[in-house]
This record gives structure tokens, C-alpha cells and sequence, in this order.
């Protein structure tokens, strides 16, 4: 129990690790250029400490007033937590070479299938799914946040 819970805390820093030092900075990059749009959006939040603006890449999960997120740390990734201080987000998806940008209240469903969720935001999606395969070799505990955008 104890050594599992030493892995499980491991992979969660080291994930954190990867994500904010390389995998976000250059998809963040590619994002602003208006690249990669189909397979990515930006998440904007309230930083839950700081009140500034935090803005995180996260797999296009947009379904028409309906974003979807798929959370690969559960409660505990910063973004989740931003949320449950703040529950007011914006969301940037790449339309020609620049993100429009809706808000939206995000809601967190800890009882929602997130892998059957993942499973279907990646029907036809062949980026998605294999940002999908990324999302749980790093996943901790995998959670779903449904964000109500307003039109």
C-alpha cells in the first residue's frame, strides 16, 4: 500500500514535470501560431492563490456549448483546483490562425466515466486519441470537468 502510493506520488510529480516544462510550453507555442487546433484548446483559469490568469493547453474536448476535460490528476492537478476556487474559466479554441475565446462555468464529475468519456470525444479524432494515449500513460487519477459555455 505504502509503495504504491510512493509510485503513484512519483508519477504525479514527474508527469507535472514533463507537462510544464515541455509538453505545454511547446504546445502553448504551437496554439498561439493557430497550429493544432483540432487536437487542442487553451484552458484559462483564476489562479486559486495569485487571482491571475493561468492558462493551461488541454485536449479539444469542445461539443457545441459543451467543453469537455479530461483531467489526468483528478482534484489534485492545479488546474481542478483553480476551478474548485474559481469555477469561472475561459476557454480558447484555435478558429483560422488565432484562439476565440468563450467563457463558461466548469463543473467537476469525479462520478462520470472519464475513460468512456475520452473514448467518445476521440471517435474520428485521430489527434485526439493519440493525446488520449499521452493522457493516460501520465494519469494519476483520471477525472472528468464538463465546462457550460455560454453562447
Amino acid at each position: 500500500m505504502v509503495g504504491s502510493e510512493r509510485r503513484r506520488s512519483l508519477k504525479r510529480r514527474l508527469s507535472r514535470a514533463v507537462e510544464t516544462r515541455l509538453v505545454n510550453r511547446v504546445v502553448r507555442t504551437l496554439l498561439a501560431r493557430g497550429r493544432l487546433g483540432g487536437t487542442y484548446a487553451v484552458l484559462e483559469t483564476v489562479g486559486r492563490r495569485s487571482g491571475r490568469a493561468r492558462r493551461t493547453p488541454v485536449a479539444n474536448g469542445l461539443q457545441g456549448d459543451t467543453f469537455w476535460l479530461l483531467c489526468a490528476h483528478g482534484d489534485g492537478a492545479h488546474y481542478a483546483r483553480n476551478i474548485a476556487a474559481n469555477p469561472h474559466v475561459r476557454i480558447g479554441v484555435v478558429e483560422g490562425h488565432s484562439l476565440r475565446w468563450r467563457t463558461g462555468v466548469a463543473v467537476p464529475l469525479p462520478a462520470d466515466d472519464a475513460r468512456a468519456r475520452q473514448r467518445e470525444l476521440g471517435r474520428g479524432r485521430l489527434g485526439y486519441r493519440l493525446d488520449a494515449v499521452l493522457l493516460r500513460a501520465l494519469a494519476t487519477d483520471l477525472m472528468t470537468i464538463r465546462v457550460d459555455l455560454q453562447s
